[in-house]
């Protein structure tokens, strides 16, 4: 197809039946951080939470009826599922959509709603996409590709098209995710047709890079592997029409881990108070990225928030890796001496700095290791400086903030049962949350009793909840007591806790 063509394809999209103009808002917040006028292209706003009914309904709308006999079929992730489902349910035809056994429920949950026929198929879109086409053949349904197609690529540019009519201002930079290429090919077509001098600049995830990897080797190459975090661009191999636009007209595409991921969702959150989906977060994420890299200031920037199909029980992970994605926080292991007031002498060192999570469990009468998350406020440059200042202090320390199983998995298994703890007490203590509240508890506990158990995790809540472990002999327990009335804090025992028993005391287990 002629290039020029699109522009046709594009203005007379039939989007509208089913699609709204989605507006094109202020990010102030980022704008300010960022020192540049960042405007958010709000696709979460759409009927179906993302921008992929556009291209949908255009192909649908496009086809006679007797193409449309059997009814239609794609393979998705979930967004274009949902758009297919809807302009399927416009056109009064049948709707089967083989996604992914991966998809989140909420999206599955949608295309049912919308009444699609769904087929859960492979781990990845490409498993789905092959079932599809078996399935498209077999009982003769159209298959709406979710990308590389001329009609969904248009339908998906009319987004350019709107951002050029809304934009107050020349718009100098574009940033748009990408998965197959459908949707930054039609933005990007359409844009630098009409303004060569706007920059487009496309975002994938480091471990679904596809279209970095295709446009690097000069062709459409297939990932061996590809993650399922950002599942909404999750696949292996981008579209040949897509792969020809995106080497024609997107200037430069680059690549955004995880936590970058999850603090741009946070960053969207702040500004619009709506919580996009892990592809929606890209654009955002890859705006923060190329800002901080080329030192640019006083821009129009555009980015596509693409989506918001995000599964609830998802946040959790979102919220713990965004501290760490946007350098506000670090994770450290460090090694103390194993001696009363050992903790105080650590949390002095690090100052009066937001602990945020506190892993220790006794191990022997020598050393004692710590997982500890700290709030920096001055990005990397800070992170160097209080890990030169740990160790100055002789206190060993290993940077874990980039290390992926400590975030995923040891952070959550710091622990075990202390044999050489002969009169463990464990108490549960809340306090008030505030810079500097976990220094002044450790100040009001005192250094007369050693601690065997520590564990802390500020749950962004008013109140910082402790889980601490005693080491007190029996001829002091009464001054322990008064002790801790006089501190003030709510506390509880839970030394009969059955979760302490099963997994924690030394002293309750059953001998075999």
């Amino acid at each position: 197809m002629n290039d020029k063509q699109y522009l046709d394809l594009i203005r007379d999209a039939r989007v509208y039946d089913v699609a709204i103009e989605s507006p094109l808002e202020l990010a102030r917040n980022l704008s300010a951080r960022l020192d540049n006028h960042v405007l958010m292209k709000r696709e979460d706003l759409q009927p179906v939470f993302s921008f992929k009914l556009r291209g949908a309904y255009n192909k649908i709308a496009s086809l006679a009826e007797h193409e449309l006999g059997g009814g239609v079929i794609c393979s998705s992730a979930g967004n274009h599922a949902q758009g297919v489902a809807l302009a399927a349910k416009k056109r009064g035809v049948r709707a089967v959509v083989v996604m992914p056994v991966t998809t989140p429920t909420i999206k599955t949950d949608a295309v049912r709603a919308l009444g699609g026929e769904v087929v859960l198929h492979g781990d990845a879109y490409d498993d789905a996409y092959a079932h599809a086409m078996t399935l498209s053949e077999k009982q003769g349904l159209a298959f709406i590709h979710p990308f590389d197609d001329p009609m969904v690529i248009a339908g998906q540019g009319t987004i350019g098209a709107e951002i050029l009519r809304q934009a107050e201002a020349p718009v100098d930079i574009v940033f748009v995710p990408i998965g197959g290429g459908g949707l930054i090919a039609g933005i990007a077509t359409y844009i630098k047709q009409l303004h060569p001098e706007v920059r487009v600049v496309g975002v994938e995830p480091e471990d679904s890079a596809a279209m970095r990897e295709s446009v690097a080797a000069g062709t459409p190459v297939t990932l061996d592997h590809v993650g399922i975090f950002a599942d909404g661009v999750a696949v292996r191999r981008v579209g040949d029409e897509t792969f020809r636009l995106c080497q024609q007209y997107v200037d430069e595409i680059i690549t955004v881990d995880t936590d970058q991921c999850c603090a741009a969702i946070r960053d969207i959150f702040e500004d619009t108070r709506s919580i996009v989906e892990p592809a929606g977060g890209l654009a955002v994420a890859g705006a923060k990225k190329f800002v901080a890299e080329h030192v640019i200031t006083g821009r129009n920037i555009v980015t596509i928030s693409c989506g918001a199909n995000v599964n609830f029980d998802r946040l959790r992970h979102i919220a713990e890796r965004a501290a760490i994605g946007d350098q506000t926080e670090m994770l450290i292991a460090a090694e103390i001496p194993e001696q009363p007031g050992s903790f105080r002498r650590f949390c002095g060192s690090l100052g009066r700095r937001g602990i945020t999570e506190f892993n220790y469990r006794y191990a022997d009468n020598d050393k004692a290791h710590i997982f500890v998350g700290i709030q920096l406020s001055g990005g990397h440059d800070e992170r160097v400086h209080l890990i030169r200042k740990l160790q100055d202090a002789d206190f060993p320390v290993v940077d874990l903030s980039d290390n992926e199983m400590a975030k995923l998995h040891v952070r959550h298994m710091v622990g075990g049962r202390a044999k050489g703890v002969a009169n463990e007490r464990l108490f549960r203590f809340e306090f008030p949350e505030r810079p500097g509240a976990l220094l002044d508890f450790l100040d009001a506990v005192g250094e007369d009793w050693n601690i065997s158990l520590f564990h802390y995790r500020n749950h962004g809540s008013d109140h910082g909840r402790i889980l601490v472990g005693i080491d007190v002999p029996q001829d002091e327990t009464a001054e322990l007591e008064s002790h801790l009335t006089q501190l003030g804090y709510a506390h509880w025992e839970e030394s009969d806790n059955p979760a302490y028993s099963m997994f924690l005391s030394w002293r309750n287990l059953v001998p075999e």
